[in-house]
Parts: C-alpha cells; structure tokens; sequence
C-alpha cells in the first residue's frame, strides 16, 4: 500500500492579492507576505501611495517575486488592464493594514487610486483588516463603514487593543501576521464540521512524587493543538482539555488545562455527551504514585522504592460510554509492534479510528513537528500517510472523520 501524500495547506496554490494601506503597521504586512509565501500561495501586492513611505514596493516585489502594484498607470506589468486581470485571477484579497480611509473608499465604492479601483473588480472572498488610532476606529462614521462592508460580504478582522503607534491605548491594533493567516485559513476552509461539537485532548499529564518530582512524558501537545485548531478552521465548535505544555491555545476554542489523570478524565466525562466526535491524542499517565508525599524527598544513601497503582482508563471509558452517532478516534505511539497493538487498542476500547506512529524516527512521535501516522478503521481498513506536518495530518484525520460521521448516518456539510 503506497502511503498517502502531504496534504497541502488551504492556501496552497492560491491566487492571494495583499492590499497595503498607508500606517505604521505596514510593517506587519510584510511579514504576513512571507508567511503567505511559505505556506504556499501566490501572492500580488497593491499599495498605496502612502503605504510606499512606510516599506518600499521592492521590499514585497522580492518577497512575493512578482511586480508590485503602486499606480494604475504603470506598465511594467504584462497585463494590459493590470486592476481587473489581477481581480479576475485573485482567489482572496486581504487588506492589511486597512486605514480608515480605504475603510471608507470600499464603503461607498470610490474609485481613485490602484487599490481602490482593483477592489471594485474583485468577487472572490475580502478580508478587511482595520488599523488605525483608537478614536478613529470608533467614529460613528468609520463604525457605519465597516458595518456596510460586512453587509457587502466582506470579513471583518476586528483589530487588537493595545499600545499604538500615536501614544494612545486601545482599540486599532493591527493583529500579529500568524493570527492574520490563521482567520484567513479559517475564512477560506470548509464548514464541513459546521454545527458540531468537538472535544480533544492534548498533552501529557502530570502525577505528583512530591511537590517537586512527577510523573509524566515528553508529549508536546503538537498534535492535539493542530487537531483543535483544524476542527475550528472547519467550522466545529471545539473543546481542547489540555495538560501542561508550551503551546499557544488555538483562536476561538474553549481551553480546559488540566494537570493530573483525575482531573482530565473528570473534564472529558463531564463534557462529552454534548460532543458529535471526541478525539483523545493526549499521553496519559498509565501510572501514579499510590502515596504522594507533602515534602520533597530528600536523597539518602540507600535507594528507594516507588509504588504505583493504575490510573483511569479514559479511552476505554469513553468508548463503554460512547453513543449511537458518536465518532471516537485515539492516538497509539508505539515503540515495536505498532499493527499489533494499534489494532487491539482499536477492539478493546471500542474506537472508530485509531491513529498510530513508531516512536523513535526524528521526524515522528513526540516534540516533533512532523508524523508518519498509519491510520486503522474499525471495518478493518489500514490507511498508511506520509511524513507530513502535524497540522497536515490533522485535516486528514478530520477528513477521515467526516466521512465516518456520514457513514454512522450524521449529516455534515
């Protein structure tokens, strides 16, 4: 069976136009190019005239590697009506730094400079990011703009509070590039997980020796993050119970840390009813200590022995408890053996899907950023995927697990 290729991003390959207004956070928009760059898109940019004294056209023409637009007269562009063939071939438009007159300009459809003019001529989807000084973002005026706009079809991304540029503190903080690029993945996916509830655990846990030493393993959480934050992306409402790591929490998902086994199994019993899929990537603790003592063990010259007792099982439990219409899928990081023990995880705790690596690799398991994951169904099928991304991963699994809900009768988008 030939393993299944990278998944590519959403952006991948898309016709992006990143319109530049004339502010300070200009600046931002040349690291929102790149990142747009890395992850694969093409990407034309228009600026203003006043966005070209705040970063040079030549900075974006070499991070984009194509012509930047600056004037609708221009000809070094093949194009012979440069604005409407760009609009034609464009696929998303974002404006970043949006100011509060090009906020304007789109509102009431004024047509006087290159970016202006090229937004008349776009149809594909626009996200509008606003930045500008706190009162300026609050004038009514400029407030019954971009209600107009959202109105037209367009996503608004509310700015950030925060420090500005002209001394003041509040709203019109231009958002950091990575949160640009992740609204703009999300505007751009499938709701194909539209309307639906799920819960995914991440992380290790931690079980307490003493008050300085415990218990645990080296999960990072990367896996279950990009499992929390593609389902948000496909529209699902999406609850991450997560143990302790060094991850920032994905936008728009309701974060439950937890630290010990009893308190992750005591989050997910009591919030997994309500959920259509649950997806339980965290390392759990199989162990802990039967005593835990209240002061810190001091080393002696003899050794010391450790008992332990088994922690709750919550994929077995999860799985007894699981109802008609519910997807459950677990994670199976193995050192030897991996179909063996994958495929009977899979029975024993009653899984519609059990995703499995070896640990070991460089390029899988743990801290990695990368996974080679081999895919095991409850019908007895095997989907074997390459070395991928972990967020990459992570929409493959979604994909697998839309077509289950659709085969347990649930509909989805």
């Amino acid at each position: 069976m030939a393993p299944i290729a990278m998944k590519k991003t959403i952006l991948h390959d898309k016709n992006i136009v990143l319109g530049v207004c004339g502010g300070i956070a200009a600046y931002k928009s040349v690291d929102l190019l790149r990142r747009l760059v890395k992850l694969g898109a093409r990407v034309r940019v228009i600026m203003t005239r006043s966005a070209a004294r705040f970063v040079t056209p030549m900075t974006f023409s070499v991070l984009s590697e194509n012509q930047v637009c600056v004037d609708l007269f221009d000809e070094t562009d093949d194009a012979p009506i440069r604005h409407i063939a760009w609009a034609e071939a464009a696929q998303a438009v974002v404006i970043a730094p949006a100011t509060a007159n090009m906020v304007a300009k789109l509102a009431h459809g004024i047509a006087d400079d290159a970016l202006s003019t090229f937004m008349l001529a776009v149809t594909c989807p626009v996200m509008i990011c606003p930045s500008m000084n706190s009162n300026m973002f609050e004038h009514p005026a400029h407030r019954r703009n971009l209600k107009q706009l959202e109105s037209d079809g367009n996503h608004i991304l509310s700015p950030g509070e925060g420090a500005l540029a002209c001394g003041t503190t509040g709203p019109g903080r231009l958002p950091e590039p990575p949160e640009i690029v992740d609204r703009l993945i999300r505007f751009l996916s499938p709701d194909d997980l539209a309307g639906k509830n799920l819960l995914v655990t991440a992380g290790p846990t931690r079980e307490a020796i003493d008050p300085v030493r415990f218990i645990s393993n080296p999960s990072s959480g990367k896996m279950g993050y990009a499992i929390a934050r593609a389902a948000e992306h496909r529209g699902a409402h999406v609850t991450l119970v997560t143990g302790p790591v060094c991850l920032a929490p994905p936008l728009n998902v309701e974060v439950v840390p937890v630290v010990t086994v009893d308190e992750m199994a005591g989050a997910v019993f009591s919030r997994m009813e309500k959920a259509h899929v649950i997806v339980k990537v965290a390392a759990v603790s199989d162990y802990r200590p039967v005593n835990t003592e209240t002061h810190k063990i001091k080393k002696g010259e003899g050794e010391i022995q450790l008992a332990l007792e088994r922690t709750t099982d919550i994929l077995k439990t999860i799985g007894r408890r699981k109802r008609d219409g519910q997807v459950v899928v677990g994670f199976a990081a193995e050192t030897r053996d991996m179909d063996t023990y994958a495929r009977r995880k899979l029975e024993e705790k009653r899984l519609d899907l059990i995703a499995a690596n070896l640990i070991g690799p460089p390029d899988s398991g743990f801290a990695a950023d990368t996974n080679r994951m081999t895919l095991f169904f409850e019908d007895g099928r095997k989907t074997v995927l390459d070395v991928m991304d972990k967020d990459a991963v992570a929409h493959l699994i979604l994909d697998q697990v839309v077509d289950l809900m659709g085969r347990k009768g649930v509909s989805v988008r």
